[in-house]
């Protein structure tokens, strides 16, 4: 999957999926193909919500996280679809054999 890379010194994560941009934090990690695909996954997860619905779901997914957690890491890592993403990120041949929606099942 094609995306366009973008270099934002003040990236508060390492990297970020917004389709098609990849934004990374550091030039260095335009290379890392861990992070790559780990973003990529996020590409996927938005195109099958058509975009938009894909960041209403993560946000709320984060609050209801928040307010159970009641800590942003904790939050941040049970959101459904960076469950999926870490849980899938180190094999390189995931998204050719993903299914759709794949996240729902990390809620």
């Amino acid at each position: 999957m094609r995306y366009w890379p973008v270099i934002w010194k003040g990236l508060p994560a390492n990297a970020m999926a917004i389709f098609p941009l990849m934004f990374f934090k550091d030039p260095k990690q335009k290379n890392n193909a861990l992070l790559i695909n780990h973003e990529k996954i996020h590409f996927h997860q938005q195109l099958e919500l058509l975009i938009l619905p894909f960041y209403f779901l993560y946000l709320i997914n984060y609050v209801v996280n928040l307010c159970k957690y009641r800590n942003h890491a904790q939050a941040y890592f049970n959101i459904s679809f960076e469950k999926e993403a870490y849980a899938n990120e180190l094999d390189m041949n995931y998204l050719k054999n993903r299914r759709l929606y794949s996240w729902f099942k990390y809620l």
